[in-house]
């Protein structure tokens, strides 16, 4: 009985890039090893960037089925494939269309300001997106009296109104990752590391966001981590950061905040980030499917808001 074959899976993706001139995103949640065979790895609004100016004939989003979305809502001529369907967001479902036009008819004289974390139909329906590296940008340049509205996350919503000084109408939703994240536990581990830096992702609760001595986008936080003359950071967002901040700052300590309920690592991680693996990309790479399909009237509404998003983050 002959063995089964075995496949080196980056190997083959990395050829079936070449041959399908293919580009691989992938954002800094996934897998290591995805990361590693990836063209671009970023937080969302460099994915979009990237996204919006890819010249290759495909683009394989190594990431959630709301970013794969935007990269063709952002290139609609590109074929745009997602490796798992299933890679949804908490985010996207606490807010549905019809529940977010009855929240939006309940409030008409407020501007949209959604955040990227949502679907394409809510997308078509917001006045501009923001992602958390431009969200404080975003919202202070928006005229005083003007009334806005932010949608889904509301810990996020907060952050922004502390740091803008803004009222803002939040929608209730939450990142189930971030909003995870122990209190009691990370002053727990700040006891034992007293020296140590403590970096939080803006969609954390606000008790996370008090005692942070840092907050920011993903791609914030890598920054500032390379920049700080600590040795030791305890951080507050999902695990897959780690992998690239271990080879920005290999000679300094990187400790992830544990959640409520983890008591088995000391990491906090996104299941629908880790549901896409090396076989699923090449697998959809050489089948090109799954395709993500959207509309031409709905691609047209949803590029309005984003493009505002863009043209303010120049």
């Amino acid at each position: 009985m002959c063995a089964a074959l075995k496949i080196n899976y980056s190997e083959e993706i990395l050829k079936l890039k070449k041959s399908k001139n293919a580009l691989i995103l992938a954002h800094y949640y996934q897998r290591p090893e995805i990361q590693e065979i990836a063209d671009h790895v970023g937080d969302s609004l460099a994915l979009s960037k990237f996204a919006a100016a890819a010249k290759e004939d495909m683009i394989v989003f190594a990431g959630v089925k709301f970013m794969a979305e935007t990269a063709k809502i952002l290139n609609p001529g590109k074929k745009v494939l997602l490796p798992d369907l299933n890679a949804g967001c908490s985010l996207v479902d606490s807010c549905t269309p019809q529940a977010f036009a009855a929240f939006k008819k309940e409030h008409p004289d407020h501007l949209a300001v959604t955040y990227i974390n949502c679907s394409t139909e809510i997308k078509a329906q917001s006045d501009i997106i923001c992602t958390s590296s431009n969200a404080v940008k975003i919202i202070e340049s928006l005229p005083k009296n003007q009334k806005v509205l932010f949608a889904p996350d509301r810990n996020l919503g907060k952050y922004l109104m502390e740091e803008t000084g803004r009222e803002l109408l939040l929608w209730d939703g939450a990142c189930v990752v971030h909003e995870a994240f122990s209190f009691n536990k990370i002053i727990a581990l700040y006891a034992q590391y007293p020296k140590s830096k403590i970096v939080a992702h803006p969609e954390s609760d606000t008790s996370i966001l008090d005692v942070a001595h840092f907050v920011g986008s993903t791609a914030a936080m890598i920054d500032y981590i390379k920049k700080s003359y600590a040795c030791e950071f305890l951080i507050a967002t999902e695990a897959g950061i780690l992998h690239q901040l271990a080879k920005e700052v290999p000679n300094k300590k990187l400790i992830p905040v544990p959640t409520q309920e983890d008591n088995s690592c000391a990491c906090s991680e996104c299941a629908y980030m880790k549901i896409n693996t090396l076989e699923k990309i090449y697998t959809c790479m050489l089948h090109e499917s799954p395709e993500i399909s959207i509309s031409t009237d709905l691609i047209e509404k949803a590029v309005q808001p984003l493009n505002r998003m863009l043209s303010l983050s120049l």
